[in-house]
């Protein structure tokens, strides 16, 4: 009887505290503060209509130069018996250096010579190129054969048989629109042009014989000296004109289209406008960090290039003016919303849309118009 007590006991001690217990949870639970649900509507970014100034102009840091060096090598075999200095300039016809003190002149165009010109009636681009140059230089070159017509081939071969009503393909050549025939009257120039440079008069033009540029250039640095066996650089050389070079990030390449205005501020402080003639992509190199990122290059030749006056180096400002759009309702580009059906739409922060239409695009911000839109709008955006 004892034990039964003793385990009642215990038995109602344990139901107490199972009741206190579970009063205690029902407590805290009763009296917890309510806990945020998922359908509870999320606080969301927004940002309101304005009006603005865009203008799709771009402000460039630049420099004032000759352009990006040319490195030069000798075209052919031997020891470099003279170089001009630097800041020389030199013109087409004119010597650019001597190699075993045979002048080694300068011809404009293109291709450079690849070949060796020697045996009458050779056609090709080349040869257009000799004979402008030579024609240039006072030369008398006689008449070209015209794009379309047959001349015999360079190598000796058969006559053509009495039979063949048109030239065939392996006795005759077909001279193409842009190409030259080296012809009687170009190897007798050939030769004249050589007597005056003091030259063998042979008629023949080898590679390495004259060096072929876009135009004349201006020396900037000279790498050999006389004595020197080529092989080596023998200078760099660069335009005679100056220009302005400025860098900007890629995706900014539709500002700066081939022909496209800028203003230049020189470092004279006098301004003058310049066109872009040249527009690259490169990769800048820092000795202590490797490559970077890639970043355009934009040349830009003066309108007037006596405005540079004596600078032949210097910082200019560079503006461009690009599209103007003056106070304008704007929005940030983030704020826009891309419909299914095309086109976009602004959201208010009651979720509702407004369908837009955009306009200009400039640094992070856009034009937009439509019904319902005004100044001080409360729109919902992404950032």
């Amino acid at each position: 009887m004892l034990i039964d007590g003793r385990r009642r006991a215990v038995i109602a001690a344990v139901v107490t505290v199972v009741v206190l217990g579970v009063g205690a949870a029902v407590w805290a639970v009763a009296t917890r503060p309510p806990e945020k649900t998922a359908r509870t509507a999320r606080a969301v970014a927004t940002v309101a209509v304005t009006r603005a100034d865009l203008s799709t102009g771009r402000s460039l840091k630049g420099t004032l130069g000759y352009g990006a060096p040319r490195t030069l090598k000798a075209g052919r075999e031997g020891v470099v018996t003279w170089l001009p200095a630097a800041g020389d300039v030199v013109e087409p016809g004119e010597t650019l250096y001597r190699v075993d003190d045979d002048r080694i002149p300068l011809f404009v165009g293109s291709p450079p010579l690849y070949r060796t010109l020697s045996a009458p009636n050779t056609v090709g681009r080349d040869v257009a190129m000799v004979v402008s140059n030579l024609k240039a230089l006072g030369y008398h070159v006689g008449r070209q054969p015209k794009a379309g017509s047959y001349v015999p081939e360079p190598s000796p071969s058969p006559e053509p048989s009495e039979t063949t009503d048109e030239p065939t393909a392996d006795l005759w050549v077909r001279v193409r629109e842009g190409d030259g025939v080296l012809t009687d009257a170009v190897i007798r120039a050939i030769e004249a042009w050589q007597h005056d440079l003091g030259l063998t008069e042979d008629g023949t033009l080898a590679v390495g014989d004259v060096v072929v540029l876009p135009g004349a250039v201006r020396v900037d640095a000279v790498s050999a000296q006389p004595g020197d066996p080529t092989g080596g650089d023998l200078m760099q050389v660069t335009r005679t004109t100056k220009v302005v070079t400025a860098t900007a990030p890629p995706e900014d390449a539709d500002a700066f289209a081939e022909g496209t205005t800028a203003t230049l501020h020189l470092p004279s402080g006098t301004d003058t406008t310049g066109k872009v003639t040249a527009v690259a992509t490169t990769i800048p190199t820092d000795d202590t960090t490797g490559d970077q990122p890639p970043q355009l290059s934009i040349t830009l030749a003066l309108d007037d290039p006596a405005a540079a006056g004596r600078l032949d180096a210097g910082d200019v400002d560079v503006e461009f003016a690009g599209e103007k759009r003056p106070g304008v309702l704007v929005v940030p580009v983030t704020a826009l919303l891309a419909l299914r059906e095309g086109g976009y739409a602004l959201q208010r922060e009651d979720g509702s849309l407004i369908a837009v239409t955009t306009g200009l695009f400039s640094d992070g911000m856009v034009e937009v118009e439509g019904a319902g839109v005004a100044e001080g709008l409360k729109v919902v955006t992404t950032s």
